[in-house]
């Protein structure tokens, strides 16, 4: 074990556990609180040595430059239609948070509109942002949630439209992983945790079942009636729309963050003098398949769903048979193709699908018979979301490649234009090269890529590279845009983008081939695209640096400690690194789907086998490491990349550092104010260029 000169001592304890009968060591169980003097200490130690081994970057400058230009850029999100306005967020490129505008018309707000929410006045250091904005159907009522430095809690605010202000309904209702379904002119839905205190700050206690509660204006929280509570089932967590026919309140329930689920509904029956909501309809009430509302059409409900359909298809389920037979029977409208649905939405009399070809999409229009209409005709790019309605023809569709951000785009009658919603920025990014390539894994599984290059990159030598990895979740990764992916390209890096089981790429049989017990394989598939990017010339191991954030922290994690050799450098950003003790922090128990219950042995045994801090093995040559995570973040919590971080340093017999960048007042990425985006962003790159070897300084 080498101990750098001036690196941060960190007391080792020695505390144990017996867990399935076997003994684990957690020499840095005091790190978990992120309260305690000695913690806090830590952090301030760890953040002054990193700090001190970054400005000696040479190539700091110039990324730091280059991702303010990149960041502090103009933009705009992708307008949308609520109770009859039209709201979209814009920057001008100098504002930590995005500011939100409203108009009466598309058109209107194309041309500017008028601002409705600006979230830099919240708070003086730009770190509160909106998590979510809902309007009533009547459009009188406004409400928006308030993250507070980053956190997945939410303070709920609402603005009476009619003038445009804010109206006290206090004491403020407050959530967690929701937002306001509003059911009628003067109520709304959300999700409420109500054993955990809703303290502002870092919370790391984990979260206790989840209520369906109606919150009606004026009233307070606490006095809200309870629409569904499942004492039994601490997992299930809540999902409610409204339909467009304002008939139904469609209520699919998850369990944690499995993909299957079920859907009850309630009848909403009233008018102007309020809603009542009717007996509860368990329509879908096994996890048998996944189920996503899409409309109402008569008395069916439309669903895209995976049941005998990997790469889901779309039905319609009929309520009034199911009230008379009491089960539910299902009517095909769009079948199941050989390309994975990303998304499907109502715009119109129509249905929309975005199917991943590839991993690229293509957005097919249906009639509600299920005859297919044509295909929309679009910029190359990736789909970042849709915007549509039963009641309005023209919808909206985002779209985002590698180096340029979402651009919006409305569609009629089948064409779509760009909207010009922002003036354009100062930032030119590099002409680029994508190409698909192909990496075998240990199981013989071919695991493809994306190779990006600039246009004018010289092939004939390896170069340093960035391998970018998520694999969880069954959420696809395509060559969408990250600010992150300009700043590497435009200093002569290669990005590699893998397509790992796990994700939801190639529908529900990729995804679960790389969760619980065989998470592995999104590993080996990773090790693989390494190795390939090796073997076929792009880099050398000397010049790979392997990224990822969140779940891709764990991939980053779980290959590193697996095959310390494959990379110069790791880049685990606010990941899961502890597999044994996740499930006990704020939300973590919801990821068994993806990670086993490490309370059950034979899930322990699984995750123990890849968990990266019980991984890290005393005097192993490990890859130049640099940790971020925030210290508000309250999904993964720091405590995970806390005592990686400690063990790691621990255990270097290498000559390369280990460092981690910890974050004051913000979460795990939702809302981060974008200078410090932009400085995050400028660390890691000049961190993994330097160690990598990569020449910014004359670029």
């Amino acid at each position: 074990m080498t101990q750098r000169p001036g690196q941060p001592q960190t007391r080792r304890s020695d505390h144990t556990d017996e867990v399935h009968g076997r003994t684990i060591a957690d020499p840095y169980r005091w790190l978990e609180d992120p309260d305690a003097a000695e913690t806090k200490d830590w952090v301030d130690r760890q953040n002054a040595w990193t700090e001190q081994h970054l400005h000696a970057l040479p190539g700091r400058e110039w990324f730091a430059a280059t991702m303010e230009q990149i960041v502090l850029q103009p933009r705009a999100g992708v307008p949308f239609c609520r109770g009859g306005h039209w709201f979209v967020s814009r920057n001008d490129g100098q504002q930590d948070q995005d500011v939100w505008f409203i108009a009466d018309s598309l058109n209107d707000l194309e041309a500017g509109g008028e601002v409705i929410i600006d979230p830099n006045t919240f708070s003086a250091d730009g770190s509160d942002s909106v998590a979510f904005l809902t309007a009533s159907e009547n459009g009188r009522w406004l409400t928006y949630g308030i993250s507070r430095g980053g956190s997945d809690w939410t303070e709920f605010v609402l603005v009476d439209l009619t003038t445009r202000t804010v109206v006290a309904d206090e004491p403020a209702v407050r959530g967690k992983f929701t937002v306001a379904t509003w059911v009628d002119d003067s109520s709304y839905v959300y999700q409420d945790f109500p054993e955990v205190t809703r303290a502002e700050g870092t919370n790391t206690a984990a979260l206790g079942h989840a209520h369906l509660r109606r919150h009606v204006l004026g009233r307070p929280q606490d006095e809200d009636e309870v629409i569904i509570e499942l004492p039994e089932e601490p997992e299930t967590t809540f999902y409610p729309t409204v339909s467009h026919d304002r008939a139904w309140l469609v209520i699919p329930l998850f369990i944690g963050t499995e993909k299957s689920n079920r859907v009850w509904v309630m009848p909403i029956s009233g008018g102007a003098e309020g809603v009542e909501l009717g007996e509860l309809i368990k329509v879908l009430d096994t996890n048998d398949a996944s189920y996503s509302f899409v409309r109402s059409t008569g008395s069916a409900l439309v669903f895209a769903t995976d049941l005998d359909a990997p790469n889901e298809r779309v039905v319609s389920v009929s309520l009034s048979a199911f009230v008379r037979s009491g089960r539910p029977e299902f009517t095909e409208l769009v079948a199941e193709t050989e390309d994975a649905v990303q998304e499907v939405a109502a715009c119109g009399d129509e249905i929309v699908v975005v199917r991943l070809r590839d991993v690229s999409p293509v957005v097919q229009r249906y009639g509600m018979d299920g005859q297919d209409r044509g295909s929309i005709a679009l910029p190359e790019g990736s789909v970042t979301m849709i915007d549509g309605d039963v009641d309005r023809a023209t919808w909206t569709i985002g779209l985002s490649t590698v180096t340029r951000p979402q651009q919006a785009h409305v569609v009629e009658g089948g064409v779509a234009r760009p909207l010009r919603l922002v003036a354009a920025g100062t930032f030119t990014p590099p002409e680029i090269t994508v190409s698909r390539q192909h990496a075998t894994s240990a199981d013989g599984t071919r695991v493809p890529y994306f190779l990006i290059t600039r246009a004018d990159h010289d092939h004939s030598a390896p170069h340093p590279t960035l391998l970018y990895g998520y694999g969880g979740f069954m959420i696809p990764v395509q060559a969408d845009y990250r600010p992150i992916w300009p700043g590497w390209l435009a200093a002569g890096g290669v990005l590699a983008i893998a397509n790992l089981r796990g994700g939801g790429e190639f529908g529900t049989d990729w995804y679960d081939q790389g969760r619980r017990a065989q998470k592995q394989n999104v590993f080996d598939d990773f090790i693989a695209v390494g190795d390939h990017l090796v073997s076929t010339g792009v880099t050398d191991h000397d010049q790979l640096a392997i990224f990822g954030r969140s779940n891709g922290g764990l991939l980053v994690g779980a290959t590193m400690t697996q095959r310390p050799d494959l990379a110069a450098v790791a880049l685990p950003g606010v990941g899961v690194l502890d597999l044994l003790r996740f499930h006990l922090f704020t939300g973590g128990r919801a990821w068994k789907s993806d990670y086993g219950d490490p309370d059950v042995a034979e899930d322990f045994e699984v995750a123990l086998a890849y968990s990266p801090l019980h991984n890290i093995r005393p005097g192993t040559r490990y890859p130049a490491t640099l940790v971020t995570t925030g210290d508000h973040d309250d999904r993964v919590v720091p405590l995970h990349s806390h005592k990686f971080t400690a063990e790691l340093q621990h255990a270097q017999a290498g000559p390369a550092p280990v460092l981690t960048r910890i974050e004051v007042a913000t979460g795990h990425g939702h809302g981060k104010p974008q200078r410090k985006v932009a400085a995050e962003f400028a660390d890691v790159l000049s961190f993994a260029a330097h160690h990598t070897g990569l020449e910014v300084t004359q670029r």
